[in-house]
């Protein structure tokens, strides 16, 4: 988007310019004067020229354009549109960096279908980072119920298959992350990360604000906004704006960038519903989700959306629109249960599922993320999750470019390192879906429904069997959560490694760059995940590590924090496969050899994204020499 071009309503001249300044030519623009006390600290003010006014004080003269971002409106660093999870978790994050941010959300906040339920692995991992752990378990969802999951003809009829799984107080971690995925529809979940993006002075969350529409200036970004209660507008100035405004983002369809997929996977309904007792009105199990399978294949699913009294029932149409009243949601809540049973429709929310994704992560100094950017199918659990892994790895940066060491390349790297990952992510919940719904294409041979037919039970042993495997891909999904990695990113440097094979099922921990660092226990009871966050972290391995002086040094002399971290333990040495591993502030590995390179500065610079990939070797030194991958 060029400079200078009002977007989505913005005026072509803001208020605090009248427009006799507006027509003035060219040689009369130039240059205003505003008398403010000069102050060298002033980052604003910092290499214009001072002068005397009239009555002899200070002044200031400035260009026409910097005289407008003074004279306009509030100022923040960053401004984001859209207060959902995705939004709520950058703010946050922003806050936690001590970077100034303002969240702008056209509604009050509360959530009466939450689109959402599941808390990734990876995505508790950066809860862990924030320190908010306890929060999310104590969030509201009962943490006792159990969380099978069973496809059926009815609650009351057949059960064809289950997968069982503990209940969140009873699950373990796995072995490869000191964390492990939570239970916390978004009706629990977004008061967690509003309290979390509450705590910090930094971060300024408005309610029941719209954006009314922004103008990238190419050094700041105008954006206009609005008080949807008492309609007064303002306008505020940021260096960058995020559009985390969901699936029909207002900041993406500004900017003019195209989703590619399949817009209409299927037309649903989701009600949700309240009856106390429910697990005593049938004979099954409790669980968390049901799957029913009729006659015409997989026609609806029921989760427990509360572990207690609140449920979600979806009923699952194709991809022809059609609005369900009441009365038939009704009747098709029965026909799950398996007979008439009294609850409370508190909700109902037609929805479109997709398959989408930007293919553009962003222009200038705007960007998007979340359901802005990648819309998926809920099957799996992906959607909240990739936003996550959107703002973690987009807040840092954001960060370097306010705090001034990060260079030209390195917002350019968030595109080029998220959208192969919502790709990958999108695909497989589509995939997901497709085999869910797959009783409607390979439908149940009629025996399984028919009471009188002697084979029957056969028939439903041989069906449910055949679909409880076909399913397990779906629950079994830590590849997806862990298994990322960035490939071919301007601000990470290769080894020389080959790429692993990317799993879903299974996932192999690795520290070849582009990676997520992986998780061990250390000696003092943390997790190496536990050192990363704040600061890039070079991690010396061994009680004999090699001298690192120079890149401390190296990084100083441009601000790029970083920490060092000695660590003599065999095994965490052995899972990281070298002895030097520089980790960014997102938990990715950037680089690792088993010494420095002879050019710290120019591997600084590849990491701050002020350099481009023309000569690795100087940065990987001598990665030729080993051969063994971790």
């Amino acid at each position: 988007m060029s400079t200078g071009k009002s977007v989505s309503g913005i005026p072509a001249f803001p208020s605090s310019v009248s427009r006799s300044d507006a027509r003035q030519g060219p040689g009369e623009r130039q240059r205003h004067a505003a008398e403010i006390p000069r102050s060298g600290n002033d980052p604003d003010i910092a290499g214009f020229d001072f002068g005397i006014g009239p009555n002899g004080h200070t002044i200031l003269v400035l260009p026409f354009i910097t005289i407008r971002r003074l004279r306009m409106g509030s100022r923040t660093s960053v401004l984001i549109a859209g207060g959902g999870p995705v939004g709520l978790a950058l703010a946050g994050d922003l806050g936690w960096r001590g970077i100034d941010c303002r969240l702008a959300e056209r509604s009050d906040g509360s959530i009466s279908q939450p689109k959402m339920d599941m808390v990734g692995i990876r995505s508790m991992e950066f809860c862990r980072r924030w320190g908010i752990v306890p929060w999310v378990e104590a969030a509201g969802y009962n943490r006792d119920y159990p969380q099978d999951c069973a496809w059926v003809t009815d609650l009351n009829g057949y059960e064809f298959g289950r997968e069982p799984f503990a209940s969140p107080s009873r699950e373990k971690p796995p072995v490869h992350s000191p964390q492990k995925r939570e239970r916390c529809p978004q009706n629990f979940f977004d008061p967690v990360l509003k309290r979390f993006a509450s705590g910090f002075p930094e971060v300024h969350l408005s309610f029941d604000t719209e954006l009314l529409g922004f103008d990238d200036k190419g050094d700041c970004v105008e954006a206009r906004l609005r008080d949807t209660m008492t309609g007064q507008t303002e306008t505020v100035i940021c260096d960058y704006l995020v559009g985390c405004d969901g699936g029909a983002s207002a900041v993406r369809h500004a900017l003019g960038i195209e989703m590619e997929g399949e817009p209409v996977l299927t037309y649903t309904t989701n009600v949700v519903f309240r009856c106390e007792g429910l697990e005593e009105l049938h004979t099954k199990q409790p669980g968390y989700r049901f799957i029913f399978i009729g006659p015409e294949g997989t026609w609806a699913t029921l989760v427990a959306i509360n572990g207690r009294d609140q449920w979600r029932f979806s009923l699952v149409g194709d991809d022809q629109k059609r609005a369900l009243s009441e009365d038939e949601a009704r009747a098709a809540i029965v026909r799950a249960m398996g007979k008439p049973f009294d609850f409370e429709i508190l909700s109902m929310l037609p929805w479109v599922r997709r398959q989408l994704v930007a293919r553009e992560y962003g222009r200038g100094r705007v960007f998007i993320a979340g359901d802005a950017a990648h819309l998926t199918s809920p099957t799996g659990g992906f959607g909240m999750n990739t936003g996550l892994l959107d703002v973690v790895n987009l807040s840092w940066k954001l960060a370097a470019m306010v705090q001034g060491w990060g260079g030209p390349r390195l917002l350019e790297s968030y595109e080029t390192e998220q959208h192969p990952v919502a790709v990958r992510n999108v695909g497989e919940a589509g995939e997901n879906l497709r085999r869910m719904l797959s009783p409607r294409i390979l439908k149940p041979d009629p025996a399984v429904f028919d009471r009188d037919s002697p084979d029957i039970e056969a028939a439903r042993r041989e069906y449910g069997q055949r679909y409880t495997d076909m399913m397990r891909r779906e629950w079994y999904s830590i590849g997806i959560h862990l298994g990322y990695v960035y490939e071919g990113s301007p601000v990470i440097v290769p080894d020389g490694t080959p790429a692993p094979v990317q799993e879903v099922s299974s996932y192999t921990p690795s520290a070849r760059p582009g990676s997520r660092a992986p998780h061990a226990w250390l000696a003092d009871g943390r997790s190496t995940l536990d050192l990363f966050g704040k600061a890039f972290v070079l991690m010396r391995f061994g009680s004999d590590a090699p001298d690192v002086h120079p890149l401390p040094s190296a990084a100083a002399a441009v601000g790029v924090p970083l920490s060092i971290e000695t660590i003599d333990d065999p095994a965490a040495a052995a899972l990281y496969g070298r002895r030097l591993v520089l980790v960014r502030p997102d938990g990715q590995v950037a680089w690792r050899a088993d010494r420095l390179p002879a050019d710290c500065a120019a591997l600084v610079d590849r990491i701050r994204g002020a350099a481009f990939a023309t000569d690795d070797m100087r940065m990987q030194h001598d990665a030729s020499s080993t051969t063994t991958e971790a």
